[in-house]
């Protein structure tokens, strides 16, 4: 396989470059994007988290980073190059129903995450992001207008006919069977990698991601080559244009080679 002449890899964080059983970026992965840098190749991270979530890995020193699934690209130097709230109708509706029937969720913006009503399961959640438990929401003093994404605590089964009743204006992908990221309609990672794209001069054809759930498909699809980890869940590898070694096998390090990019 001839080097593709990639100019910039996209990263997803959990299972991919951080592993869950060390909650650590593995050595072979720091090596990587250490020479991948040196070469004059970007590295760009693109998670599904918050951008105050993503402390532990900013040693990294990444050329951007894609957080909130592509609603909030910030550049190397701190810059913001994009960001989108959810529909503020979308967010009163959550409010109402939270008021009416359990449910879990959190809030994301800008400044702060915030969470209502942790139940155990959520605690143990956080436990092995490695995350502490947000702040509890004050229900009745939202800003309704700031809200970059949510997470909604609810099975996959009962996925689709909450967001066609309670956020119509928003999109729900899903990492894990516990909660879905529920961001404006039209936004995911993809949004992302186009937005970087563009500030870097880069075709879309000489790029390349690594992810492993979910809301990871719209970004490997859209890239040159689209990496799924070895510990990718189902929908992802069949997607993939290579399947590579789990996130604690060196899997990002075997594919570069593999691809010849390094």
């Amino acid at each position: 396989m001839q080097n593709p002449e990639i100019e910039a890899v996209f990263f997803d964080i959990d299972g991919t470059l951080l592993s869950f059983k060390t909650h650590e970026v593995s050595p072979s992965t720091e090596e990587a994007l250490a020479q991948l840098q040196a070469k004059g190749i970007k590295i760009i991270l693109s998670t599904g988290r918050s951008i105050n979530s993503i402390d532990h890995v900013r040693y990294l020193d990444f050329d951007g980073y894609i957080t909130f699934n592509g609603g909030y690209c910030v550049s190397k130097e701190g810059h913001i190059l994009f960001k989108k709230s959810i529909d503020s109708k979308d967010i009163e509706s959550l409010l109402k129903h939270a008021k009416e029937k359990p449910l879990s969720f959190s809030f994301m913006s800008e400044k702060e995450v915030t969470i209502h009503d942790v139940t155990p399961e959520i605690a143990g959640m956080y436990a092995h992001l490695n995350l502490p438990v947000p702040p509890l929401v004050d229900m009745d003093n939202v800003n309704t207008d700031e809200i970059l994404q949510t997470n909604i605590f609810l099975g996959p089964d009962e996925e689709e006919q909450f967001m066609q009743e309670i956020m119509p204006n928003s999109i729900a992908s899903r990492w894990t069977p516990l909660f879905a990221d529920v961001n404006p309609k039209g936004q995911s990672k993809k949004v992302g990698i186009d937005i970087f794209c563009k500030h870097y001069g880069i075709d879309i054809t000489k790029t390349m991601a690594f992810g492993d759930g979910g809301n990871d498909i719209t970004m490997l699809q859209h890239v040159g080559i689209g990496v799924a980890m070895g510990n990718a869940n189902p929908e992802v590898k069949e997607i993939a244009d290579y399947i590579t070694d789990d996130v604690d096998s060196d899997g990002i390090w075997n594919a570069l080679k593999h691809f010849n990019v390094l």
